[in-house]
């Protein structure tokens, strides 16, 4: 009989499921409840769970997965009236870290980000404006370590264009293929800036011949299509050839947005500050924001105080690709939302009311992931715990932080758990809450207020500031190290086949005979196997060689040997003797 193919997407419902592959609701239900997770008929589990229950129910069906159906973010499009007005191209600077993007920033707008930026690598999504011939052009820099990968994913998705920075010196690297994948995932146009080619050890060429052939964008002098520019953001050489490739495109591109509209366009940070509040980075996609007006993002909402552009200066109104900074939020809005623009205070309350309760009911039927149920499927295993509770400047790296913590593989020996997290300085609810749980506090680009510290002092609570991300996680891999018990390993070492039995006491035995492998020592432990059965362990103590003591004996000699025992040690003539080493080695994550 053929066996059965069945293609789903990359999650499913076990309802769904259930009702694809012919069964009863109740047998899938049952056989997660047995593996530890307790899913609903509604709850959705991803592609890798539900192989897995297939196999281990033993169902003769296999699973392919859907084409074209990964859950990325996708941006919303908007249908233009016939009074659509252009509006400046959103761009990317994306790559890998230390490429050169955030100077490439500094070169294009004559600031100096790059060195406020912890570590060389920016920590998060930042927005600017250029303007070139009389047109604005808006910037977004994004993180290039591959912590922050779900803001390069966010930064792609909001763009029109993604400037790709390859070092000439280094060639194309892990992010530069991940940006390139974002970008084409977002259906965003690419320019390649192959950037420090005011270095000796330049090779431009090399760099386009790796994307050329390994990532199919072929450069336009080779004849593809693919605009690659050779830049120094150091020198500041083909910055305005840059610029103006841009423009090419957003002409090529007619982009246009409605101002006549509610405003709409999405949350790119988010975070808190002393006397203000809520202060939340947005980007406009359409219509107009102004001092004054109401806005919903996600589950919260605010009437705009401040009106902000990217070097805080006032601004009256705002329009389509502004990136701009606000206040007035109730709440802070997660990274990623949607935000709209309502007529008053009552529409704004209903919405974002409406979209709590939609949330909460995502969250009710979260993903099962194959993870979760490998690891439930693992806990034969003792699984020690890690607690912490993570705070970061916004609400973008809080998220990446988060994300990296519980993707460092730890084999299943260490459990994560985060027991709570949150936006803005170490709070004395923190440290109480750490000292409950017996929890490591991370702090990331925050403060830790001395009166704080003090509380954390007394109650012994570990409280770790870090302004770069690799070093936070590095310290956790670490701390999760020190949790996993040492490993027990053996070494063999040598084999000896016993002749004769001088001397029993209930301590010693005094035996020789032949080194079949390897070698004798004193200190080594030893086995005695008699036949297949192993009847003993001992200790060597003194070894001879012709009645002489001797350091170590090797294979075809004979010799005898002094065995230390706790018991009584029974050892016979035919018994053969392995030995071997036993150390206890500090386990390491990968």
């Amino acid at each position: 009989m053929q066996e059965k193919i069945v293609s789903i997407g990359d999650s499913i419902t076990v309802g769904e499921l259930a009702e694809t592959l012919n069964l009863p609701v109740t047998t899938l239900v049952g056989e997660l409840f047995k593996n530890g997770i307790a899913a609903t008929i509604n709850q959705k589990i991803d592609f890798e769970t539900a192989t897995i229950i297939v196999e281990e129910l033993g169902i003769d069906a296999k699973l392919e997965r859907k084409e074209g159906d990964a859950a990325l973010p996708t941006r919303e499009a908007y249908d233009l009236s016939e009074n659509a007005v252009e509006r400046p191209p959103i761009v990317a600077v994306m790559g890998h870290v230390d490429h050169g993007k955030t100077s490439l920033l500094d070169a294009l707008l004559d600031t100096e980000v790059v060195e406020g930026e912890a570590g060389g690598i920016t920590q998060h999504i930042s927005a600017y404006q250029t303007i070139k011939n009389d047109r604005a052009i808006t910037l977004l820099d994004t993180p290039g370590h591959e912590a922050f990968a779900a803001l390069r994913q966010h930064g792609a998705v909001l763009t029109d264009v993604v400037i790709i920075v390859v070092a000439a010196d280094d060639g194309v690297k892990p992010q530069t293929v991940e940006a390139i994948r974002f970008a084409r995932n977002a259906n965003a146009k690419i320019v390649v800036a192959i950037n420090k080619m005011d270095k000796d050890t330049a090779n431009p060429q090399l760099v386009k011949t790796q994307l050329a052939t390994e990532h199919g964008l072929n450069p336009e002098e080779w004849g593809g299509d693919a605009i690659m520019i050779e830049v120094s953001a150091k020198k500041r050489t083909n910055l305005d050839k840059l610029l103006e490739s841009v423009l090419l495109i957003a002409d090529m591109e007619e982009l246009k947005a409605d101002v006549d509209v509610p405003a709409r366009g999405l949350v790119i940070e988010a975070h808190k500050e002393v006397g203000k509040g809520s202060v939340v980075n947005l980007l406009i996609e359409q219509g107009e924001l102004a001092p004054g007006k109401f806005i919903v993002a996600g589950a919260t909402y605010g009437k705009i105080r401040t009106l902000l552009d990217y070097k805080n200066d006032t601004l009256k109104k705002a329009g389509p690709s502004t990136p701009v900074t606000v206040t007035g939020f109730k709440q802070l809005p997660q990274f990623g939302d949607t935000f709209i623009s309502v007529k008053n205070e009552k529409a704004a309350r209903q919405l974002a009311e409406k979209n709590r309760l939609e949330q909460e009911k995502a969250a009710a039927s979260t993903n099962v992931t194959s993870a979760d149920l490998l690891k439930k499927m693992d806990q034969k295993h003792d699984s020690q715990e890690f607690n912490v509770i993570v705070k970061a400047d916004v609400q973008g790296s809080l998220t990446s932080v988060m994300d990296s913590l519980r993707l460092v593989d730890t084999e299943g020996a260490v459990t994560l758990r985060i027991v709570g997290s949150g936006i803005g300085n170490i709070s004395e609810n923190d440290v109480r809450l750490a000292a409950d749980e017996k929890t490591i506090v991370y702090g990331f680009n925050v403060d830790l207020p001395p009166a704080v510290k003090r509380l954390a002092a007394r109650d012994k609570v570990n409280v770790r500031i870090y302004s770069i991300i690799y070093e936070l996680l590095d310290d956790a891999r670490q701390s999760m190290e020190a949790l996993l018990a040492p490993e027990v390993v053996e070494t063999e070492v040598g084999a000896l086949k016993v002749k004769g039995v001088f001397r029993t006491t209930k301590e010693e035995v005094i035996a020789g005979g032949e080194v079949l492998s390897g070698k004798v020592a004193a200190g080594l432990l030893v086995r005695v196997r008699r036949g297949d059965e192993v009847v003993a362990e001992a200790e060597v103590s003194k070894v001879q060689r012709q009645q002489q003591e001797a350091k170590e004996v090797f294979e075809g000699e004979m010799c005898g040997l002094s065995l230390k025992t706790q018991k009584k040690l029974q050892v016979e003539e035919g018994d053969k003797l392995e030995f071997f080493t036993r150390e206890l080695v500090k386990r390491t994550l990968k």
